[in-house]
C-alpha cells in the first residue's frame, strides 16, 4: 500500500505570472516549447533572442525577465538569451494523470513594455512500469461456473501517460481462461478473466496463472501479478447488487461521518452461502483515506474532508461476498460538488511609488487575481474606492493595472491609501482586500507667494547704518528644494535712485537693512521691488512692492544754519556773485556743532558789519548816488569756512544766500536772494540781477 501511495502524483499546479506594466501594455500569442521530463539541469529549452526577434544587446536594455509563480523551473542567461532548465522535471509529480502537462510562464520586456505568454509542455518519458496493487490474487470459482463467465481482477496502474501508460493485459497460456482488457470512464484500463472451459474440481482443484500488464513505451515496460484460483464445490448463487452502478453527489464541505451512499446486495442461497458482506474491491490508498464501508450494512461514510480543487470525483468498486466465497461487484461514482470555500487571491507584481504630480495617466501597480473554486465560485471582480483619482483596467489574462486617471496635485494630497477589493461571484460571496500606499512626489509647479502684495516700512531719519528696517516673507506650497525661497532686490523704476546704496536684503530670510543713514529732508519716500524665487528646476518667482517712508526726527527743538555772503556794490547795475564750491557734507558731519556756532557768529558779525559799511558808504557817496553803480564782485568763491555742512543733527541742508548792496539813491536795499542747496550744485554758478533802482529799508526772501 505504501508503494502505491508514493506513485500517486500530486495534482497539477497552475503557474501564474505577475507582471509589471508600464506606460503601454502589449501581449503576444502563446508559443509552446517542449521538453522531455527527466532532462538534466542546464538543458537548453529555447533561445529567446531568436524567438523574440531581439538582439543580444537588447536583453539588458529591455530588462527581460521570466516570471513564474514562485517555482524556479527555468533560468534565463541574460548574456546569451538562452532559457535553460533550472532543475530536473518530473512530469508525474507536476501534472499527475493530466495530459498534456503544461507549465505556463510569461516573459516581460521593458521600454516598451511587452508581455509574451509562453507554455512549456513537459513530454512524458516511459520511466515507470505498470504496477499491480496486489502481487497475488486469490480467487474462488465454483466448478459449476459456465464458460463465458467474466471474473473481475485487480488492475495495475502506470503513472506514465499516453502511449507510455498502461495499454493492455495478457495472461500466460492455459486451458481454462483468457483475459480481456476493459477501459473505465476516466481512461484507466482493467482486466477481466473469462472462463473458456468448465472447471472440474476433481481433476484440478487449483490453478495458478500469471497476469501481465504492458505499457506502450518503446521498449515497453511491464508488471506481473500471480492469480491463484481455488475451484469450489457448488454454491449455486453469488450475491447480486440492486444496482450495478451508483452515482451520488456530495458537497465538498460535508462533515466527517456523513453517509454518502448505502449499497445493497442479496444472495438467494441459504445459511452461510446466503450471508453477504461488503468490502472495497482493490481500493486505492486515497479511497481508503477518504471513505469507510460498513461490511454489514453497506453504508459508506466520509472519514476525510473533501477538497473539490484537489479531487472532484471518485470511482469506487464494491464487492459483495457470501459465505461460500462467491461475490458480486458494483461501482459507486462520487461527484464532489464545489462550494465557495476559497477566497480570491491577489498577487501584487509591482508598485510604482512615488509618482510625480502633474504627470498624465501613470501605472501605479500591476497585479493578478485568481480563485481556486470553479464556476461562479471562481469568477472574480475587482474594484477600488470611488473617491480616488485612480482606475482599474483589465489586462491580459487575469492581470489588472491600477492607473492614475490624470495629473495629481501633491499640494492637495500627497498620499493615497488605495484598497483593492477582489470579490468572487459565489454564494456566499468571498472577498479579499489588499491596501497600497501611493506617495505623490513634488514637482516645482508653485511659485512663491508673498504674505502681502505690498509692504510699507517706516524708518526714522538719521538711522544707524545696517539697521534692520523690516522683513518680507514668501511661502512656497511645494516641498523640499522646490519650496526653499531666495530673496533679491529688483532694479528700481527710477534710474536716479541708488537703491544698492540704500537698502540690502538677506537672500535667505527676507530681512531688509538700511545701508546708510536716511535724511527726511533729502529723501522722504522711495519704492522698490523684491523678487522671491524658489530653488526648483526650473525656478519660479513672484514679486512684491516695498515702500519705505522716512519719518522726520522726533519733536525736539530744531535749528537751522545759514551762510550769508554780503557784497557791497555801487548800485545794482550788474550784480554778480560767484557761488562758492560746496564741500561734501558727509566729510564735515563730525564738526556740526562747531560749524553751527561759527556760522551763527559769522552771520551776526557780517550782518552788523554790512549795516555799518552800508551807512558809511551812503553818507560818503551821496553826491554821486544819482549815477547807477555796478557791484564789484570778488573773484572766486567764498572761503570754505563760510559753508555750513549737514551732519547727523536735525538740519538736513546748509543754505547760502547771495547779497548785493547798491548805493546811489536815498534809500538802502538789503536783499536776500534764493538759497543755494549744496547737493544740487552741479555745473557753473548762477547770476542774479536785481532791476529795482530804488532803495528800501526792507528784507526780501526768495
Amino acid at each position: 500500500m505504501e508503494a502505491r501511495g508514493k506513485r500517486f502524483p500530486r495534482q497539477r499546479q497552475v503557474l501564474l505570472l505577475f507582471v509589471f506594466l508600464g506606460g503601454s501594455l502589449a501581449g503576444s500569442e502563446s508559443r509552446r516549447y517542449y521538453v522531455d521530463e527527466e532532462k538534466e539541469k542546464g538543458f537548453l529549452i529555447a533561445n529567446l533572442v531568436k524567438d523574440l526577434g531581439l538582439t543580444v544587446g537588447e536583453l539588458a536594455a529591455r530588462e527581460i525577465q521570466v516570471v513564474t509563480n514562485g517555482n524556479k523551473y527555468f533560468q534565463l542567461n541574460h548574456e546569451t538569451g538562452d532559457l535553460i532548465l533550472n532543475e530536473k522535471l518530473d512530469r508525474e509529480e507536476l501534472c499527475g494523470p493530466t495530459e498534456p502537462c503544461i507549465l505556463h510562464f510569461q516573459i516581460i520586456l521593458q521600454d516598451p513594455l511587452q508581455i509574451v505568454t509562453k507554455e512549456l509542455q513537459v513530454m512524458d518519458v516511459n520511466d515507470h512500469p505498470p504496477v499491480f496493487f496486489e502481487n497475488e490474487m486469490q480467487l474462488k470459482i465454483l466448478e459449476s461456473t459456465p464458460p463465458g463467465t467474466i471474473i473481475p481482477l485487480g488492475n495495475a496502474e502506470d503513472v506514465d501517460v499516453g502511449r507510455n501508460g498502461l495499454q493492455n493485459y495478457t495472461l500466460a497460456p492455459n486451458s481454462y481462461f483468457h483475459v480481456v482488457t476493459r477501459s473505465r470512464r476516466d481512461g484507466r484500463k482493467y482486466p477481466e478473466l473469462v472462463l473458456d472451459k468448465a472447471l472440474d474440481r476433481e481433476q484440478q482443484p487449483e490453478l495458478s496463472l500469471t497476469l501481465t500488464a504492458l505499457d506502450g513505451g518503446s521498449p515497453p515496460r511491464s508488471g506481473t501479478a500471480q492469480i491463484n484460483i481455488l475451484v469450489l464445490d457448488i454454491n449455486d448463487n453469488a450475491p447480486e447488487f440492486e444496482q450495478t452502478l451508483y452515482e451520488v453527489q456530495i458537497l465538498e464541505n460535508s462533515p466527517i461521518n456523513s453517509v454518502i451512499v448505502t449499497v445493497s446486495a442479496s444472495d438467494l442461497d441459504a445459511g452461510t452461502f446466503g450471508t453477504v458482506s461488503y468490502a472495497f474491491f482493490h481500493p486505492s490508498e486515497e479511497i481508503l483515506k477518504t471513505f469507510h464501508l460498513n461490511p454489514i450494512t453497506g453504508a459508506m461514510h466520509l472519514v476525510k474532508y473533501l477538497n473539490f480543487e484537489e479531487i472532484n470525483s471518485y470511482e469506487i468498486d464494491i464487492e459483495a461476498k457470501d459465505g461460500g466465497g462467491l461475490s458480486g461487484k458494483s461501482t459507486v461514482i462520487v461527484q464532489v460538488v464545489d462550494v465557495n470555500d476559497n477566497p480570491p487571491e491577489l498577487s501584487l507584481s509591482s508598485v510604482n511609488s512615488p509618482i510625480p504630480e502633474n504627470s498624465g495617466q501613470t501605472v501605479v501597480a500591476v497585479f493578478s487575481v485568481s480563485d481556486l473554486d470553479s464556476g461562479d465560485n471562481g469568477r472574480v471582480m475587482c474594484s477600488i474606492q470611488n473617491d480616488l483619482p485612480f482606475v482599474l483596467k483589465p489586462s491580459v489574462e487575469n492581470f489588472y493595472t491600477l492607473m492614475s486617471e490624470g495629473p495629481l496635485d501633491r499640494e492637495s494630497q500627497a498620499e493615497y491609501n488605495i484598497t483593492i477589493t477582489v470579490t468572487d461571484l459565489g454564494t456566499p460571496r468571498l472577498t479579499t482586500e489588499h491596501s497600497i500606499t501611493v506617495l505623490v512626489s513634488d514637482v516645482n509647479d508653485n511659485a512663491p507667494a508673498f504674505t502681502q502684495a505690498s509692504y510699507t516700512l517706516l524708518v526714522r531719519e538719521n538711522n544707524s547704518p545696517a539697521l534692520h528696517i523690516g522683513t518680507i516673507s514668501a511661502t512656497d506650497a511645494d516641498a523640499g528644494t522646490n519650496a526653499q525661497v531666495t530673496y533679491s532686490l529688483l532694479p528700481p523704476h527710477d534710474p536716479q535712485l541708488a537703491l544698492a546704496s540704500l537698502v540690502s536684503i538677506n537672500a535667505d530670510n527676507g530681512q531688509l537693512f538700511a545701508l546708510r543713514s536716511l535724511d527726511y529732508e533729502a529723501l522722504r519716500a522711495f519704492e522698490f521691488g523684491v523678487r522671491a524665487a524658489d530653488r526648483g528646476s526650473p525656478a519660479l518667482s513672484s514679486q512684491a512692492l516695498v515702500r519705505v517712508l522716512v519719518l522726520d526726527a522726533n519733536d525736539t527743538p530744531r535749528s537751522a544754519s545759514v551762510t550769508l555772503h554780503v557784497l557791497l556794490v555801487d548800485g545794482f547795475s550788474q550784480p554778480y556773485l560767484a557761488l562758492p564750491e560746496a564741500a561734501p557734507a558727509q566729510a564735515q558731519a563730525d564738526s556740526l556743532t562747531v560749524y553751527l556756532v561759527i556760522a551763527l557768529a559769522a552771520v551776526s558779525s557780517l550782518f552788523l558789519l554790512c549795516v555799518l559799511l552800508f551807512v558809511a558808504a551812503r553818507l560818503c557817496r551821496r553826491a554821486s548816488a544819482a549815477s547807477l553803480g555796478v557791484c564789484s564782485v570778488p573773484e572766486g568763491p567764498f572761503p570754505g569756512h563760510l559753508l555750513d555742512v549737514s551732519g547727523t543733527g536735525t538740519l538736513s541742508h546748509s543754505y547760502q544766500y547771495e547779497v548785493c548792496l547798491r548805493g546811489g539813491t536815498g534809500t538802502s536795499d538789503f536783499k536776500f536772494l534764493k538759497p543755494i542747496i549744496p547737493s544740487f550744485l552741479a555745473e557753473g554758478v548762477e547770476r542774479v540781477s536785481e532791476a529795482n533802482p530804488s532803495v528800501r529799508n526792507s528784507f526780501e526772501f526768495n
